[in-house]
């Protein structure tokens, strides 16, 4: 069940329906409105698929891809084999990813987050902290 704020926020693309996918860098899963996974597509298509990696890539990419939709009262079917891809039990965790959704089992997720904490600091220097952008964020 999506929280009610989520749905909310998500009512103008609900329509269009989801694309759920294994995460590359973590053990959760990936929920993308179909309109940001059309403009990954597009990048994708860009690749040559006659270079061995790129096709290895697109593979394991996409492999376990499935299109879902939010039914009326705001549940979302989650594939078996994407749950057990993210050990997802009981409690999970329902994450925004600035243009996507993350699906995590609570526990999991909890881990990633203590995991990260310790170098967080170093993290958003090395990520958020270079004087070389225009638009300068701070």
């Amino acid at each position: 069940m999506l929280p009610a704020a989520l749905k909310k926020q998500l009512s103008p693309i609900l329509q269009n329906g989801f694309v759920l996918k294994r995460a590359v860098f973590q053990s959760c899963l990936e929920l993308y409105p179909m309109a940001e996974w059309e403009v990954l597509m597009q990048k994708m298509n860009k690749l040559n698929r006659f270079k061995k990696k790129n096709n290895d890539f697109i593979r394991r990419f996409t492999a376990g891809v499935k299109i879902v939709e939010v039914d009326g009262t705001g549940r979302l079917l989650i594939p078996r084999d994407l749950m057990v891809f993210a050990d997802i039990s009981k409690n999970i965790v329902v994450s925004s990813a600035i243009n996507i959704v993350e699906i995590w089992d609570k526990d999991k997720y909890e881990q990633a987050i203590d995991d990260a904490t310790v170098d967080f600091a170093d993290l958003a220097e090395d990520v958020m902290g270079q004087d070389d952008d225009e638009d300068g964020i701070s």
